[in-house]
C-alpha cells in the first residue's frame, strides 16, 4: 500500500513537473515576437526617462531588478511581483487571476521573459503598459491626464505620485483618491531619504512601524 501511495505521488509530481515545462517551452517560443509586437507602439523608451525618475521608479517597483533573473523572494519591500513577473500577465496570460496562475507567472518570468527580453526592455515594456487608473495605461498617457505635462517636465513628487498609483490603480489614482495617494508618495519619500526601511519582503507600504 505504502509502495502504491509512492508511485502515486511520484505520477503527480512528474505531470506537474511535465506540465509546466511545456508551459515554460511553448511561453519561450513566443516571448521574441510579443515583445517585438509591444515594443513596436511604444511611447517612450527607458532611456527618455531622467536619472533621477528611473532610480525612484526601481527603488519603489523592483529595487534589485538588475541583480535577479526575473523573480525575487529576498529584496526588502519589493513584494511578491517583481517588474518581469508583471509583464508577464500580460505576455502569457488572458485573464491572470491570483492562486495557481501565479506559479506560471514565475516560472515564465524566470526561464522564458528574462533570459530573452532585456533589462532596459523590460523597463520599456513596464511603463509602456501598465495601468495608472482611469482608463490610462503607460506613463505618458498617465502624465499628460493627470498633470498635463510630458513625463521628463514632472517634478520628483509628480513622479511619485504617478508610480505611487501602480499598487492600487483604481483605489489610489491622483484624481479619485488624492488623499490616499498623497499619504503613499509621503511614505515613499520616507523610504527613497532612508529614513525608513521596509521591514520585509511584503513591506511595499512602508507602514510596518519605526
Amino acid at each position: 500500500m505504502k509502495f502504491k501511495k509512492r508511485y502515486i505521488l511520484i505520477f503527480i509530481l512528474l505531470s506537474i513537473l511535465i506540465y509546466y515545462s511545456i508551459e515554460i517551452i511553448y511561453a519561450r517560443s513566443h516571448t521574441i515576437d510579443t515583445a517585438n509586437k509591444y515594443l513596436s507602439n511604444i511611447k517612450i523608451t527607458k532611456q527618455e526617462l531622467t536619472k533621477r525618475q528611473l532610480e525612484i521608479f526601481l527603488k519603489i517597483q523592483d529595487p534589485n531588478f538588475y541583480n535577479h533573473r526575473g523573480v525575487d523572494f529576498k529584496t526588502p519591500g519589493s513584494g511578491w511581483t517583481t517588474i518581469t513577473q508583471s509583464l508577464a500577465k500580460k505576455f502569457y496570460f488572458k485573464n491572470f487571476k491570483q492562486g495557481l496562475p501565479k506559479i506560471k507567472q514565475t516560472l515564465c518570468a524566470r526561464f522564458a521573459l528574462d533570459p530573452l527580453v532585456s533589462k532596459d526592455n523590460q523597463i520599456t515594456l513596464f511603463i509602456n503598459m501598465m495601468y495608472f487608473g482611469n482608463k490610462q495605461y503607460g506613463i505618458v498617457d498617465s502624465s499628460e491626464y493627470y498633470f498635463s505635462e510630458k513625463v521628463w517636465d514632472l517634478n520628483d513628487d509628480e513622479f511619485i505620485s504617478l508610480i505611487a498609483c501602480l499598487i492600487s490603480p483604481v483605489t489610489l489614482n491622483i484624481k479619485d483618491n488624492p488623499e490616499g495617494n498623497l499619504e503613499r508618495v509621503n511614505r515613499i519619500k520616507k523610504m527613497l531619504s532612508g529614513e525608513y526601511k521596509p521591514k520585509g519582503l511584503l513591506d511595499i507600504t512602508y507602514d510596518k512601524g519605526p
